[in-house]
C-alpha cells in the first residue's frame, strides 16, 4: 500500500466551484475542510479537545475526500468511527453522509485507548468528528450566556469590574477570555503551553500575556478598578495556578475551567513540560494517567474551595467531578461543584436554544455580514439573539470559512434557516450556507454528569432521547447524521447533524422538516420532564413562537401497569 500524504494544513474551498456532482456533496466537503483548516494539529487530523479527529487515518481522510467527490446524488456515503466503509445507492433525499463514531460496549479509557491502538475506532469530541468545528468561537456563547445568568443572578445584571479566573486555552476553552470581556469584565486564563496562548492571542481571542500570575492579578486588578476588559494569560498549570492564588488570599469574582478533564491522556499533568508529558503519553500511558488525575483532583479541589470562599464557580462541561470520583475522590465532595448546564444553562433548552450556528461555504464574509443583519431584523424582538448577534459582529474574528454561533430557539431556527435559502435563492448571498449545532444541545444528547445532569423528572441517564434526535434528523432528510459518544468513556450519547441551504424549493422542504424536529425534540424531551416553560413553547405559548408540537400523552411518575394498579385505585 502506498503511504498516504500527510497534510500540514488544509484550507477549505472557496467560491463558485464545485469538484463534487452536487452542491449537498460540495458542502460536506468544505465542512470537512473546514475542520481541518481550524485544526489544533491537522497534521494528526486532530481538530480539537485533545484527541477530537476528523478521520480514523490519512488512508481514511483522503478516501472520505475521494468518496465525497464522486457521490452521486442518490448516494449515501457510511462512515464508522472515522472510516468511510460503503456507498449506498439510495434516492436523491436520503442523507449524503451518516456516521457512527466512539460507540463502544462497555466503554472505559483502557477499553478505548486497546481498540484505538488496533486502529478500530477514534475519539469522536463534539463537533470533530461530524466535521461541524467552527473554531474557538463554537462555544463563544454557551459561555457568554453562562456568565450572563451569573451577572443576573448576582451582579445586577452586569460583569463590569468582575474578574473571571479560569484555564484551558485550547480549542474551546479559548473563548473564555474574549466571553467575558464582551460583558466588559477581566478574565485570567491560565495554560501550560504557551504555543497555545499564542495562537489564541493571533486569533484575536486573548489580549495579552503576562509575565506572571502576580502580574496579570495586579493588571486584572486595574482594568477591573477602572471598569475596562482585558483577557490576560499566564503560562502555568491550573492545579498549580489555583493553589497559588488560594495562597496568596486573592480571590477571584468567578472561577472554572476548560482544561480537557473529559480526555485524561490529554490532561497535561503537573510538573511536567509539554515535551516530557507528550514522551511520558508514549512510553508509560498508565503512568500519565495516575499523574494526570492526580492534578485533576488538586484542581478539583482548589475550584470548591474558591466556591467555600464566596466565588461563583462551576464546572464548564469537562468532566472533572467525574474522572475524579473514578480516581478515588469522595463523591459527594465532587459533585458539590455544580455543572453550568443545571445551574445557568437549562432554561434555555427548555425554548429549544442551544449553540446554533452557520457556515458561509462561499467563503465570502460579507455573505456572513448580511446574514447578521437580516437576523437584526427579522428577530428584533429577541433580545438574547439581536444582543449576541451586535456583540459578535464587533468582536468574533473570522476563522476559515466566516461562520456564526447563535442561541436561537424552536420555532426561530426554521424562519431563520428559510429565509437564508430564500436569500440564495433571489442572489443575495454568492454560496450555500451549511446550518450545524455544537452536540451539546437541548436534545441532541444525554450526559448524566453535565447536560442532563439533576433532570426535574430524574431521566438522567435516559440515552433515548439523543436516538430520537438522530432518527427525526434522518426523518427531515438532513444532509449529514451523526451518533456517537464521547466525553468520558461510557458517560455520554449524543447527535451531529449538518443541513445545507442552496436556494432550491427541494432545500425549503428539508430545511422546514429538519428545522423543526431537531430543535422540537429538545423542547418535548423538557417538557416531558416537567419544565414548565418547555410544556408552554410545546402547547404554542412560547416565547419565540406560536407553533405548537402534538403530545400523545404527558408523563406523570404515577402510572398503570396492571390489574394491580387497577385495584390500588378503586381501593383508594
Amino acid at each position: 500500500m502506498t503511504t498516504p500524504e500527510i497534510l500540514y494544513s488544509v484550507k477549505a474551498q472557496r467560491g463558485p466551484e464545485l469538484r463534487c456532482k452536487g452542491w449537498r456533496q460540495e458542502s460536506i466537503l468544505r465542512m470537512l475542510e473546514n475542520n481541518m483548516e481550524n485544526a489544533e494539529k491537522p497534521e494528526e487530523l486532530v481538530i480539537y479537545g485533545g484527541i477530537g479527529k476528523a478521520a480514523r487515518n490519512w488512508e481514511s481522510y483522503h478516501a472520505i475526500v475521494k468518496s465525497l467527490k464522486e457521490l452521486e446524488d442518490d448516494e449515501t456515503l457510511v462512515v464508522q468511527s472515522g472510516m468511510p466503509v460503503a456507498i449506498f445507492k439510495t434516492h436523491k433525499y436520503a442523507p449524503t453522509v451518516v456516521m457512527a463514531t466512539t460507540n463502544i460496549m462497555k466503554a472505559d479509557w483502557p477499553t478505548f485507548y486497546d481498540l484505538q491502538d488496533k486502529n478500530l475506532t477514534i475519539y469522536a469530541n463534539y463537533t470533530a468528528a461530524p466535521w461541524e468545528y467552527i473554531g474557538t468561537q463554537g462555544v463563544i456563547q454557551g459561555t457568554f450566556e453562562t456568565l450572563s445568568a451569573i451577572a443576573r443572578l448576582h451582579y445586577n445584571d452586569s460583569l463590569v469590574g468582575k474578574i473571571l479566573l479560569t484555564a484551558g486555552a485550547g480549542g474551546m476553552g479559548g473563548n473564555q477570555t474574549r466571553a467575558m470581556t464582551m460583558h466588559g469584565g477581566v478574565a485570567i486564563l491560565c495554560d501550560s503551553n504557551v504555543e497555545i496562548i499564542q495562537r489564541r492571542i493571533e486569533k484575536g481571542f486573548i489580549d495579552e500575556l503576562a509575565n506572571s500570575l502576580d502580574e496579570a492579578i495586579a493588571k486584572a486588578k486595574e482594568y477591573a478598578a477602572a471598569g475596562k476588559p482585558l483577557g490576560i494569560a499566564v503560562v502555568g498549570n491550573a492545579a498549580d495556578i489555583y493553589e497559588e492564588v488560594l495562597e496568596k488570599g486573592w480571590l477571584p469574582d468567578i472561577s472554572t475551567s476548560m482544561t480537557p478533564g473529559h480526555d485524561p491522556i490529554s490532561y497535561l499533568p503537573a510538573g511536567y513540560t509539554v515535551q516530557e508529558a507528550e514522551e511520558l503519553r508514549d512510553t508509560n500511558r498508565e503512568l500519565y494517567l495516575e499523574k494526570a488525575r492526580e492534578t485533576m483532583v488538586r484542581e478539583l479541589k482548589a475550584l470548591i474551595k474558591f466556591m467555600d470562599l464566596g466565588v461563583h464557580s462551576f464546572e464548564y462541561g469537562t468532566s472533572h467531578r467525574k474522572e475524579c470520583i473514578d480516581a478515588g475522590m469522595d463523591e459527594k465532595e465532587a459533585k458539590r461543584l455544580p455543572g453550568f448546564v443545571a445551574e445557568y444553562i437549562r432554561p434555555l433548552f427548555c425554548e429549544g436554544r442551544g449553540p446554533f450556528r452557520w457556515v458561509c461555504l462561499s467563503g465570502d464574509a460579507e455573505d456572513l455580514r448580511k446574514i447578521d443583519d437580516m437576523i437584526l431584523e427579522k428577530f428584533s424582538d429577541d433580545k438574547l439573539v439581536t444582543r449576541w448577534i451586535k456583540l459578535a459582529k464587533k468582536h468574533i474574528p473570522i476563522e476559515a470559512l466566516p461562520a456564526r454561533i447563535c442561541y436561537m430557539g424552536f420555532g426561530q431556527r426554521k424562519a431563520f434557516a428559510l429565509e437564508v435559502n430564500d436569500m440564495i435563492r433571489r442572489g443575495e448571498l454568492s454560496g450555500p450556507v451549511a446550518f450545524s449545532r455544537d452536540n451539546l444541545d437541548s436534545g441532541s444528547i444525554v450526559n448524566p454528569t453535565f447536560e442532563s445532569e439533576n433532570m426535574k423528572d430524574g431521566s438522567d441517564l435516559i440515552s433515548d432521547w439523543p436516538m430520537l434526535n438522530g432518527l427525526l434528523n434522518a426523518v427531515g432528510m438532513c444532509d449529514l447524521i451523526a451518533i456517537q459518544a464521547n466525553y468520558s468513556m461510557g458517560e455520554a450519547v449524543h447527535t451531529g447533524v449538518t443541513m445545507v441551504a442552496d436556494g432550491t424549493a427541494e432545500s425549503d422542504m428539508r430545511l422546514e422538516v429538519a428545522m423543526t424536529v431537531d430543535s422540537g425534540i429538545g423542547v418535548v424531551r423538557h417538557a416531558q420532564a416537567g419544565y414548565e416553560t418547555a410544556q408552554d413553547v410545546a402547547n404554542g405559548k412560547g416565547k419565540l413562537t406560536n407553533e405548537s408540537i402534538k403530545i400523545p400523552l404527558w408523563w406523570k411518575p404515577e402510572a398503570t401497569f396492571g390489574p394491580k394498579d387497577v385495584k390500588k385505585e378503586v381501593n383508594a
